[in-house]
């Protein structure tokens, strides 16, 4: 399974916790990552993760045109809806290629869970 991870700044340390409570699971996939919450993943949790560019570079939209040739399976962007900043990946049009190739996307850390735990 291909399964991508994003985070706003200032949900990047909940997707470290996610990705420790979901290391051995996570392993077994092939993982991508916009660029800064790759490398803090690979870092923290030491899982092998394949990084695109950061968000505000456009990795973003690197995952998106994956999404759109439908070679991701699952999507995992904690959104900051409170505080996220300009700079930061815009979660819609992800949200809505997700819609349209049918593709599970989580936002929040509870809803990861549940589609973690279904690996």
């Amino acid at each position: 399974m291909r399964i991508a991870l994003i985070a706003h700044d200032k949900k990047k340390p909940e997707m470290i916790e996610l990705c420790r409570e979901f290391r051995d699971k996570l392993a077994g996939h092939q993982l991508f990552a916009t660029g800064t919450t790759g490398g803090l993943i690979r870092e923290h949790v030491g899982l092998e993760v394949h990084c695109f560019r950061s968000g505000p570079l456009g990795g973003d939209q690197q995952i998106g045109a994956r999404i759109a040739d439908g070679e991701m399976d699952m999507v995992i962007f904690l959104r900051d809806p409170l505080t996220a900043h300009p700079h930061e990946p815009d979660v819609s049009a992800l949200l809505r290629l997700c819609d349209v190739r049918n593709i599970p996307v989580a936002t929040n850390v509870a809803t990861a869970r549940l589609l973690l735990s279904c690996l």
